[in-house]
């Protein structure tokens, strides 16, 4: 039996903090006590969690003098950066969710259905994976172990969730027609191809993150893999068009019976019947959902996907609290 773990949660009051509660009262990990941390505009604020009334504490560099066990944070980098390591400093596994950590070598960066074992290497930091990387690798992993994978072509359509709150209302109010707080242009009616900042090669930064962190990911820097990130007016859910190419020769029906075994994948893939992944039924679910899957008859060895994902669960809260589990399992056991 686990002994009993202090948990403390960095960013409480966000978007993917308030998921971080909903996704830990569901799994019910072996945690004795919560601490419940955020900036101090939300110190103060009081939070109905696990039946117990808890107020939010500003995160202080003296906040980890406890003897806390594990930390998920999801409070941005630059929050990461100064505070994950006085945490680890204390003895504290730090599960991050933000860009901070996830390409430092020494950082191992962990979808636990593809590479649970690089948690044990660890030095106190583990890296949460960006939510488009997450689903996508889930799908991928199981066929490149099989098939092996030459070359990715990713286009994503990205919900705004994935641009915190501030996103979220701006699709919410531009449907009443109000002008654009967070994007550069308006989101509702319209979509937009860029995410993140751009960087000088004409990528955004997040391309750019989905193609370093695939690679680590998978531990393979010679996959080929190039992506395109756009923003579409949905609330709630990442939704990615794949095309891969592998070395190996396939059959197609093999293919599908891979991802139907694969952890935490649900083939959703009967288009007589219109079936196929959408981001309105995977909203809330913890599963990464692929369908469309179809030979890509252009290359001698390729197949298309469509892989839809709750990016705020999946893509950021579960795949943490998912990592904790194994950060328990490994070390608290």
């Amino acid at each position: 039996m686990a002994r009993k773990i202090k948990m403390a949660i960095v960013g409480a009051t966000g978007m993917v903090g308030r998921t971080f509660l909903k996704v830990l009262e569901e799994r019910n990990l072996p945690v004795e006590e919560y601490y419940l941390f955020a900036s101090s505009r939300s110190a103060g604020t009081k939070v109905e969690f696990m039946g117990k009334e808890y107020i939010v504490e500003e995160l202080k560099e003296d906040s980890f003098d406890r003897g806390i066990d594990i930390a998920l944070f999801s409070a941005g980098a630059s929050t990461s950066l100064h505070f994950a390591p006085i945490a680890a400093s204390k003895g504290c596994i730090v599960i991050d969710n933000s860009s901070a950590w996830r390409m430092e070598k020494d950082v191992p960066l962990v979808v636990p259905e593809v590479n649970p074992e690089d948690i044990k290497w660890h030095k106190g930091i583990i890296a949460n994976p960006n939510c488009s990387t997450i689903q996508a690798v889930v799908v991928l992993k199981p066929l490149h172990d099989k098939y092996k994978i030459k070359r990715i072509v990713y286009s994503t359509y990205q919900a705004v969730s994935g641009a915190g709150y501030q996103g979220y209302l701006d699709l919410e109010e531009g449907l009443k027609g109000a002008p654009p707080k967070k994007f550069p242009y308006p989101i509702a009616g319209n979509v937009i191809p860029h995410i993140d900042v751009f960087l000088e090669n004409g990528y955004t930064k997040e391309e750019m993150k989905m193609i370093n962190e695939t690679r680590k990911i998978l531990h393979d820097d010679s996959i080929k893999i190039t992506a395109t990130t756009v923003r579409v007016p949905v609330f709630n859910g990442h939704s990615e068009s794949i095309n891969v190419e592998f070395e190996k020769q396939f059959d197609l029906e093999e293919l599908k019976e891979t991802l139907k075994h694969a952890p935490g994948v649900v083939v959703q893939d009967d288009p007589e019947n219109l079936l196929y992944p959408m981001p309105i039924y995977v909203s809330g679910k913890d599963e990464v959902y692929v369908g469309r899957i179809r030979r890509d008859e252009s290359v001698e060895s390729g197949v298309n996907l469509w892989v839809v994902a709750d990016n705020i669960r999946k893509g950021a809260a579960t795949n943490a609290v998912q990592i904790a589990e194994k950060v328990i399992e490994y070390f608290f056991s």
